[in-house]
């Protein structure tokens, strides 16, 4: 099994309920376990104009190859209306393979990690706050990229996710 870190977004609709649903979805993902979610955070969107965001990080473990979970992670993303109009658009469900194990992935379809993970606090801290000594191949122990987010304005929520 591969443990995978998956990020997830939404900025329109129902925040909180999508990404319950989403979650939901995910736990029915073949040869997927769920195994631990972060806090919801609330946070500006980045590179657009638009509502705010709710974000979480999923801690999954699989045995699915990369692209395979990113196959099932943009399904999720089309059963709950996502399209991309254009770059950074606002999104109903955004979901990404922010982390695959020790794996280092550099395809057309895919980069993992994901290549702006450490400099988005609406990822670092999620991702701290499920594993606080995680390191990244190439970028090394993520709390040390806390300094250079502090800048960005995320707040945790108080009410946590409900899983399924």
């Amino acid at each position: 099994m591969t443990t995978a870190y998956v990020g997830l977004g939404a900025n329109l609709g129902d925040l909180r309920r999508t990404l319950e649903a989403a979650l939901a979805d995910l736990a029915d993902v073949q040869d997927l376990t769920l195994d631990a979610v972060s806090s919801a955070w609330r946070s500006a969107p980045v590179g657009c104009e638009g509502p705010d965001y709710l974000n979480a990080v999923a801690r999954v473990a699989t045995t699915l190859p990369p692209l395979t979970l990113l196959s099932a992670l943009q399904v999720i993303e089309l059963r709950h209306g996502r399209e991309r109009p254009f770059v950074n658009a606002p999104r109903t469900l955004d979901l990404d393979l922010l982390l695959f194990g020790d794996q280092i992935v550099d395809l057309d379809r895919l980069v993992v990690p994901h290549p702006r993970l450490h400099q988005r606090a609406f990822v670092l801290r999620p991702l701290l706050e499920l594993d606080p000594t995680l390191d990244v191949p190439g970028l090394g122990g993520l709390a040390g990229h806390l300094p250079s987010v502090v800048d960005q304005l995320v707040e945790r929520e108080d009410m946590p996710l409900r899983l399924p």
